[in-house]
């Protein structure tokens, strides 16, 4: 994956990483927004090695049109913290699992936010990931009815799978 690669021409959601070993993780979210057709562009920026970049992208995502940040961090797991800092766009934080801690590290630095920055915090790993996809494509349906129909069209499905199982 590019430092910067774009789905579309104008992406609605941005999914941020600190680093490239974080995309394993992070590309859930992707191909949750794929699903759903919502353009959406990918960056490496990390909040310790360019703090300069995160600014910068922070304070002109909402002009380049991007209306959520979903920012997948492990460790100290500042970026979606500092994200949120330069930026009143919802930031939707997914703690990355680390092997010290199993992404509790990550989680309790996520939720931790002083009053005033808030960050939506998600679950651990790949399905926090996806849930943030999910969360942003419930942000969006709210000006969106056909994006709306997609989300209710895809919990009506998930819904008749479980009820369609047997045991």
């Amino acid at each position: 994956m590019s430092e910067s690669l774009r789905t579309e021409e104008r992406p609605l959601v941005a999914i941020l990483m600190g680093s490239q070993s974080d995309w394993p993780i992070l590309q859930g979210a992707s191909e949750v927004l794929q699903h759903f057709s919502v353009p959406h562009e990918k960056s490496i920026v990390s909040a310790h090695r360019t703090p300069e970049k995160l600014r910068q992208y922070a304070l002109t995502a909402a002009d380049r049109g991007i209306k959520i940040l979903i920012a997948g961090a492990g460790g100290a797991a500042h970026l979606p913290g500092m994200l949120a800092a330069y930026t009143p766009l919802p930031v939707l934080g997914v703690p990355v699992e680390t092997r010290a801690l199993r992404g509790m590290d990550s989680l309790l630095s996520i939720v931790q936010m002083p009053y005033g920055i808030p960050v939506g915090c998600l679950a651990i790993g790949e399905a926090g990931a996806r849930n943030a996809a999910l969360l942003a494509v419930s942000i969006l349906s709210l000006e969106n009815p056909t994006l709306a129909q997609l989300l209710r069209d895809f919990r009506s499905t998930q819904t008749q799978r479980v009820l369609d199982q047997r045991i």
